[in-house]
């Protein structure tokens, strides 16, 4: 210890003495009714290494027993589990929770420093109310963007399970269903999540589970602010049929006044036009990644200015998209090889139109041409320079097909000399 009992120094009279430990809901426990053991000054601190009171529980069947690693004072100063020592409420690390609040730690590493600066927080935290952390976290922004997507609204209670026999793992473990350690294969120990220290949890330094959440939220879609501060409008995207205009300025218009609204009901987007810049800031803060209605998720995005392609509503042409850029506003690289536009054909009013040199009141001339004959097929000769195809009479008397007779003769049935009963000179006078 850092102390003994009997050493009359100001170290002896700061030691801590609780009736009961701040501990998050996952190392609680699910069950409402534990047993716990209480210690005082069982064992040092491991961060400041002051003796303080130490209480142990088991947070459910089937669990392995907790207890306390730091005192209160540490836990009060960063706002975090004396177990687990994640924030108490985002349930993230230390490390993350200061990127997210843009927080800088300044608790100090050496044994004199360290003691002045855990003085100094306990005076300052027993002249607070305790409702809210002290020292830079207390005067920190309430809450971010980045934690609220993090951070855990459940508890992890798998985080309680017995640590995992090392005599099962050689081979040795004659326990059986009886053991109370778990009977899994362990995690590969070149694993980074497998080298973790609470030293540096707690500093915040070299945490490989606050580096997965980070690299986590770097790859979290986030919405820029546009340099050109004439840029007033929001891209409002996945409308669908069911939203209306009306719905659209009941949740933009806590944001500030809004100039236009303008429905593309062709492409289920709309454009959100505010009066003041400011006001389109807050509305793009609050909106992003958030903006829920009727049951529908909305992508929002900011405008483009008519300098970039088209209109103020930051898309261009007039279905919102400009040239060039797809529907999401992701600019596609042009294709080489491709023949530029061919320029338009010049273009005169005074020139006249008539390209075949036809009269005013000429009729345009009909030409039959016929086609030529495919090969192997004989050309029919002219007319009238062939033999006659069919007589006017076969010797039977019966009169040719109508397909086969001659063009301009007519057979009518009472004309015929060999009908019964015809005469000769009634033919002969017609």
């Amino acid at each position: 210890m850092a102390t003994s009992l009997g050493a009359n120094t100001y170290n002896r009279q700061n030691w801590e003495d609780a009736d009961f430990p701040i501990l998050c809901q996952t190392c609680l426990g699910e069950n409402p009714y534990i047993r716990m053991t209480k210690e005082k000054y069982g064992k040092e601190c491991k961060i400041c290494a002051r003796p303080f009171t130490v209480f142990r529980w088991c947070p459910g069947t089937r669990m392995r027993f907790k207890k306390t690693e730091a005192c209160q004072t540490c836990s009060k100063i960063k706002n975090v589990c004396q177990t687990c020592l994640l924030d108490l409420e985002y349930g993230l690390p230390i490390q993350v929770r200061d990127t997210g609040l843009s927080i800088k730690d300044d608790v100090p590493k050496s044994d004199v420093n360290k003691e002045y600066y855990t003085q100094n927080m306990e005076r300052e935290i027993g002249n607070s109310d305790g409702t809210r952390p002290v020292g830079l976290l207390g005067k920190a922004p309430s809450s971010s963007d980045m934690l609220l997507k993090l951070a855990r609204t459940t508890p992890y209670y798998k985080r309680n399970r017995p640590h995992i026999c090392s005599f099962w793992v050689k081979g040795e473990c004659k326990r059986g269903e009886e053991c109370p350690y778990r009977h899994e294969k362990p995690t590969d120990p070149d694993d980074p999540l497998a080298d973790q220290n609470i030293k540096d949890r707690y500093y915040g330094i070299n945490d490989p589970v606050a580096d997965k959440l980070l690299k986590r939220a770097s790859t979290m879609p986030r919405l820029d602010t546009p340099e050109d501060k004439s840029i007033t409008t929001l891209y409002v995207g996945g409308l669908g049929d069911s939203i209306t205009d009306s719905e659209l300025r009941n949740h933009f218009y806590q944001f500030g006044e809004i100039r236009t609204t303008t429905i593309v009901q062709r492409q289920q987007c709309a454009f959100i036009q505010f009066a003041t810049r400011q006001a389109a800031e807050l509305a793009a803060e609050k909106s992003f990644n958030k903006l829920i209605i009727n049951g529908r998720r909305l992508n929002v995005k900011w405008g483009r200015s008519q300098g970039e392609g088209g209109r103020r509503d930051g898309r261009g042409g007039k279905d919102g998209r400009g040239e060039g850029l797809t529907e999401m506003g992701l600019k596609l690289e042009p294709v080489p090889g491709l023949p530029g536009a061919l320029p338009p054909l010049p273009v005169d009013e005074d020139a006249p139109t008539n390209y075949f040199n036809l009269g005013p009141n000429s009729a345009p001339p009909v030409m039959n041409i016929s086609l030529p004959p495919p090969p192997g097929v004989a050309m029919p000769p002219p007319p009238g320079f062939g033999p006659p195809m069919f007589h006017s009479m076969d010797p039977m008397g019966m009169p040719p097909p109508m397909g086969m007779r001659p063009p301009g003769h007519v057979h009518y049935p009472s004309q015929d000399p060999q009908r019964m009963g015809a005469h000769a000179s009634r033919h002969g006078g017609s």
